[in-house]
């Protein structure tokens, strides 16, 4: 069975219609129940737990196509699924802007087909592709088709462009391969919630590949300007017996245009013309 993999505007609209429209590679982690329900007649797919699959140079491959959970509140924590950070360390202004986050009144960049930013990406209910050789790592998103190519560096470089999905670096400790983040726009959010981050947001990511059908995956995100401390989130990803599949956006979306989402200004901009 095909998932049906397209923009339906406002990301907080997703866990109503979550159960509809993800299909079974999707399921491994979000219920074998609902896949069930989905394609009665589906095998099974059971993610194999042998050694790790390791490179020619020794180090852990994390080549595949990895399902995850999906996320829309990083500080919750829901069993089997992740370990949330719990009540989130606001400082004032992040207080201040979790409270005032309303997409309905205001919009979301996500209604529109903007980039949802590294973090957001990571957090949606699609797989994700992870492509390695010994100088790059490449993450090869369903939602919207985007990528994200990090480097193994010894540190960022010294002059960064802000962008939607920051500057990656990789690097190793031991087994375990860490992408360090910096270099954000501000302009996208944590998660479907809104928890908020600044252009100060340094994301530290680690993969931990523990047989060969599984990652123990831990985000500990750092912003001073929203948190007062850093904090953590961790759940598993699991290998997919599955491929990416095309996922659309289309940004001249009907209901935008008519008022059904609202249209989300960027900070710091003016409204565009609509006509």
């Amino acid at each position: 069975m095909k998932r049906a993999a397209f923009a339906l505007g406002l990301a907080v609209v997703m866990p109503v219609w979550l159960a509809a429209q993800v299909g079974s590679s999707t399921m491994g982690t979000l219920g074998a129940g609902v896949a069930g329900e989905l394609n009665p007649g589906a095998a099974k797919w059971t993610p194999p737990t042998g050694p790790t699959p390791r490179t020619a140079a020794g180090k852990p491959d994390f080549t595949g196509v990895w399902d995850h959970p999906y996320v829309p509140d990083m500080s919750t924590s829901r069993s089997g699924l992740q370990k949330g950070a719990g009540p989130l360390p606001y400082t004032a202004a992040g207080a201040a802007n979790i409270k005032a986050y309303d997409p309905e009144k205001d919009g979301d960049y996500t209604g529109m087909c903007m980039p949802f930013g590294l973090m957001r990406s990571v957090n949606a209910p699609y797989p994700i592709h992870i492509v390695q050789n010994p100088t790059h790592v490449i993450f090869l998103f369903e939602q919207n088709n985007w990528f994200h190519i990090v480097p193994f560096a010894a540190g960022h470089r010294k002059e960064l462009e802000p962008t939607w999905f920051g500057d990656s670096i990789a690097r190793w400790d031991g087994d375990t391969l860490v992408i360090d983040t910096i270099g954000f726009n501000g302009f996208t959010r944590l998660d479907t919630l809104g928890n908020p981050h600044s252009e100060k947001l340094h994301l530290v990511q680690r993969f931990t590949r523990t047989d060969a059908g599984h990652i123990r995956f831990e985000v500990t995100v750092d912003d001073p300007v929203y948190y007062t401390k850093p904090w953590t989130n961790e759940r598993t990803f699991t290998l997919s017996n599955g491929s990416l599949i095309e996922y659309s956006c289309e940004e001249n979306n009907k209901s935008l245009w008519e008022g059904r989402i609202k249209l989300w200004i960027p900070p710091g901009t003016s409204p565009p013309r609509t006509r």
